[in-house]
């Protein structure tokens, strides 16, 4: 009878764990309509020009490790390959560039190029030091936020919650007006990494590929497309460009 009884409670205990590792897999759900880097292997490599200066050096160095710390891939610093003013994308990784862009209501901007339906092609962010250099946003905190989060959507991922109101999640894919426990991803993100990369491509999209067509910098609201998606208080926009054979242009914004 105390054997049976111990083969119930071990077999409780594994249930429990199994149901335990269960939600965590399942809980992490923000995959961004599936889009992808293609590549032939992981782990893999999604290349961030540096185009930034002053306290970005610092921030884009936090941003880069922490993305790498998915099992999946690495996100490796490199020397940039646009100017910050237009930051215009390079075939194959992801440009990041701050500058002073004027008060046109943005802190960040993160721009995904696709192709073939769920292809990345390539990725740029802007960080509007206009809004940065002054007392509301001129923290490390805000910068790790927003770097962070940018920089995740051109991976592929989609925010956690969109209620500026609710608890912070620990991560910086999550909407917050506090971005103190909100500036670095969290196990839901790199678990999410893991199921949007499950499967392995024929092709890749990594790298700059001489033949690729460069597409022009889409830099104000007008040149975004249609607005698809906006945060109930207004501070977070999703655009989408269609261009036509395939290929298309989002783009994520975070208000001030």
């Amino acid at each position: 009878m105390r054997r049976t009884s111990h083969y119930r409670l071990l077999l409780l205990s594994f249930i429990i764990v199994a149901l335990v590792a269960l939600t965590t897999v399942t809980s992490a759900n923000h995959s961004w309509n599936g889009f992808h880097w293609s590549r032939t292997s992981n782990p893999f490599t999604v290349n961030l020009g540096d185009n930034v200066s002053g306290p970005w050096d610092s921030v884009l160095g936090t941003t880069a490790g922490d993305w790498s710390q998915s099992t999946v891939l690495d996100t490796v610093i490199v020397p940039g390959g646009a100017k910050p003013r237009n930051c215009r994308p390079t075939s194959g990784r992801v440009e990041v560039c701050n500058e002073t862009y004027g008060n046109n209501g943005w802190l960040g901007v993160a721009q995904v190029w696709i192709t073939g339906g769920t292809h990345i092609t390539q990725g740029t962010v802007k960080l509007n030091d206009t809004y940065f250099n002054t007392p509301t946003y001129n923290s490390t905190a805000w910068r790790n936020l927003v770097s962070c989060q940018e920089v995740g959507h051109t991976l592929g991922l989609d925010h956690q919650d969109e209620n500026f109101n609710n608890p912070n999640l620990g991560t910086c894919m999550d909407y917050t007006n506090n971005p103190s426990t909100n500036q670095h991803p969290n196990s839901h993100d790199y678990n999410q990494l893991v199921t949007i990369y499950s499967h392995l491509d024929s092709s890749s999209t990594l790298g700059q590929l001489i033949n690729r067509v460069q597409d022009f910098v889409h830099s104000a609201p007008p040149e975004w497309g249609r607005l698809i998606r906006h945060s109930p208080n207004g501070k977070n926009s999703l655009y989408e460009l269609d261009l036509g054979n395939g290929r298309k242009v989002f783009t994520f914004v975070i208000w001030a």
